[in-house]
C-alpha cells in the first residue's frame, strides 16, 4: 500500500503517558490509518486500510492478541 503519510496528523491514546513507549496513529486521506514508534517518529510507519485497521483494533479489543504478540 502507498500512502503518504506527509501531512499526516499523528496522535497517541489519552491512556498513553510520558515515560510509557507507545504508538501513535494517524487516520489517512482514502481511509488509510497509519501506525509508528512514538520513539522513533522518523522511522517507518505500518499502514492498514479500513478493513484491516477495523480486524486488528477488534483482535486486540478482544484478548486474542497480546503484548508478547505485537
Amino acid at each position: 500500500m502507498n500512502a503518504s503519510l506527509s501531512d499526516a496528523n499523528w496522535f497517541k491514546s489519552s491512556y498513553s503517558s510520558a515515560e510509557k513507549d507507545c504508538v501513535e496513529v494517524a487516520f489517512l486521506r482514502g481511509g488509510s490509518v497509519g501506525v509508528r514508534d512514538s520513539k522513533n517518529a522518523a522511522g517507518p510507519a505500518l499502514v492498514f486500510n479500513s478493513r484491516g485497521w477495523d480486524s486488528f483494533t477488534a483482535r486486540i479489543a478482544s484478548g486474542e492478541l497480546g503484548p508478547s504478540q505485537l
